[in-house]
This record gives C-alpha cells, structure tokens and sequence, in this order.
C-alpha cells in the first residue's frame, strides 16, 4: 500500500502510518466482501435517542436515553490511527478475476489482478478532504448517497493501470499471484495482525450523554429505556493487537504481544 500511495497521484494524499491494515476470517466460498475500509476519525455524533411506537395504534409508547454515537481510538505508539482496512483471510487470497464483475475491465488479464484491485479500490474509499469513507459525486455536481458505482470502480481500474505503468518492482506485489494454499506451501503459513478480542475489532459505539436533554413535547409521558454500555473495548493500543495464522476454516493466535505485530 505504501507503494501504491507513492506511485498512483490521486491516492497520494494518504499517510500510511495512519492506516492500519488488519485481518478477518473470511472462508474462500463463503459469500461476503474481500476487504473492507473502516473510518475510526469521524466525531461525536449530534445527540439522538430512539422511540417506539404501538403497532396497532401507532401511538409514541418508549423512547432511549439520549446518546452519541462515538469512534474508537487505536492508538499505535504515539500516532493515533484514522483509518483500518481489513482483509478477509483465505477469502481475498482465493480471489478469481473470472468469478467477479472486475473481468469485464481486465479481460485478459491474471487472476492477481482482481487482488491489486482490491487494495485500491479500499484505499479510494479514503477521503481527501474530511474524516469518513470517501463521497461520489454525481453528474449534476451534488454527491450521491451511495459510495460505490459506475465511476466508482472505473477510477480504480484507471489507478490500477497507472501503477502498473509505473514499473513497481515485481517483488513488491508477487505475492498476489498466489491462492491462499500455494502461499501457505510456499512461504510456510499466512499470517495477519489482528485484534486480541478476534474476531471483534474497534467500532463506533454508543454513549449515553450527560445532563441528559429533555424529551419532546410528544415523547414527555414516555418511559425511558436505558441505553446499554458498550460491550467491548472503546481504546486500544499495539498491546491490543496480536498476530494470528490464518487456516482454510479456523486461525489460531500465535503472538500475543503488540510490538511484535505483523506488518
């Protein structure tokens, strides 16, 4: 990825050291994503609650506690992390180019570069200008809901071929020409950083605000349901992060200690 960033200009922006790349279970034919970008900068929310309504009569009978909505912070070392992106393991080794919509752009092509496509298209969701995953801007000018589309997965195609085109040196992304077995035979085992509570990982989580707001008008006879702590950790730091081997069905820890994570 720090390749990546140094050759292909519209990713160039990114501070790698600010990324952190972890790994998920993900079996190969099982159905779900290769990879996936996380935002852990986004702020507070505005404070919010939630209601209930009878069914029947659609009367207001409940509501929350009012909360935010906050990000987890990972910290590793000094330099506090703004984005993780995670890999689904064996699931992205086992990646096949003819079993995707991504033929259509590479047709010809090896199947690893269904693999490097994915590694860009993550690092796209990244965005330039403000803390979240990464807005697409319709033809009108305003931006449209939905991250991902048609010029979506053209503008990583185009960032693709410009890296490709740059000359990177081949040891750099051989490993992507391997399936998740042939990795294993060759190299000896796959291993991935991961967090020590796996297979949780930091996520935005709820909290409760205090003084709490008052109710609206409508909601003013309503009883009050609490809103439930967190149930996981809500910082973490390399001594939250270990390293785990990756199994075709199952991935066992191997270090528990954070200054010895996988890179």
């Amino acid at each position: 990825m720090e390749d990546v960033v140094s050759r292909v200009p519209t990713l160039s922006f990114i501070d790698m050291s600010k990324v952190l790349v972890f790994a998920r279970g993900g079996r190969t034919h099982a159905e779900g994503a290769y990879a996936t970008c996380h935002c852990i900068s986004l702020p507070a929310s505005e404070p919010g609650y939630y209601f209930w309504r009878d069914r029947k009569t659609g009367r207001l009978t409940r509501r929350s506690e009012w909360f935010v909505t906050k990000s987890p912070q990972v910290t590793i070392g000094t330099t506090q992390i703004d984005y993780m992106i995670s890999f689904a393991l064996p699931r992205f080794c086992d990646q096949q180019l003819s079993r995707t919509r991504k033929q259509i752009h590479y047709a010809g092509g090896p199947n690893w570069v269904a693999k490097l496509d994915t590694i860009i298209h993550e690092l796209y969701h990244i965005d330039p200008q403000r803390p979240g995953i990464r807005r697409m801007e319709r033809a009108d000018g305003t931006y449209s809901a939905n991250c991902h589309g048609d010029r979506f997965f053209e503008d990583v195609v185009e960032m693709v071929r410009q890296y490709l085109d740059s000359r990177p040196e081949p040891q750099t992304y051989d490993f992507l020409q391997y399936s998740f077995a042939e990795l294993t035979e060759r190299f000896g085992g796959v291993v991935g950083t991961t967090f020590r509570a796996f297979p949780s990982y930091p996520q935005r989580y709820t909290e409760v605000i205090t003084p709490q707001l008052p109710a609206p008008a409508e909601l003013a006879g309503c009883r009050v349901e609490p809103v439930k702590p967190p149930r996981f950790a809500t910082r973490f730091t390399e001594d939250d992060i270990i390293v785990r081997e990756f199994l075709p069905s199952t991935s066992r820890a191997l270090v528990r200690k954070g200054k010895f994570c996988a890179a």
